[in-house]
């Protein structure tokens, strides 16, 4: 096994999701094998919907040809961002990533391989800022998000069956 300097990123974009649908899938459902979770049964449905923005850009970690892992997201409508309501006041900034998805295979978690996709991921937006949704079942999944420059600015259910998750900002670059 290499480590995660060795992986090789490869960027996608929405064109490209009927090819790398599958491979996002597959790592998924690899990374949340052991979930018990209906919500989790829901996702190859947010792989359409984000795949379906004209913005979406997706990173996929390849250990030769096996896929380790992937992040993905799009840009949200301008200064229609749904974070702002959790801060008063909000920033004057207004163009922002939408950081809707990050999944590594457990036998390479914990090698720095969700760090690179996210740096990846955020490498050369347009965007001031990143928002994502975590849940704070999860401490350290959140620790690790505050480690790159995240914090949190609120709580939210995103759908009434969903559980409530933090959101978690950060500017871009990620320091």
């Amino acid at each position: 096994m290499t480590i995660a300097g060795d992986l090789d990123v490869r960027h996608y974009v929405h064109d490209d999701l009927p090819r790398i649908r599958q491979i996002i899938l597959d790592v998924h459902a690899d990374a949340y094998a052991d979930s018990t979770d209906e919500f989790d049964q829901r996702f190859p449905w947010f792989v359409d919907h984000w795949g379906g923005n004209p913005g979406f850009s997706c990173v996929i970690a390849f250990d030769g040809e096996e896929a380790v892992g992937f992040a993905y997201g799009a840009p949200a409508t301008p200064r229609r961002e749904w974070w702002r309501e959790h801060l008063d006041p909000a920033p004057e900034k207004d163009r922002t990533f939408s950081y809707s998805e990050l999944a590594v295979s457990p036998k390479w978690r914990k090698k720095g391989v969700a760090e690179r996709l996210s740096r990846a991921l955020f490498e050369d937006r347009e965007e001031d800022l990143a928002v994502l949704l975590v849940d704070p079942e999860h401490p350290r999944v959140q620790a690790l998000y505050e480690s790159w420059g995240f914090r949190k600015v609120g709580v939210r259910r995103p759908f009434p069956d969903s559980p409530v998750y933090a959101v978690m900002l950060a500017e871009l670059p990620l320091s």
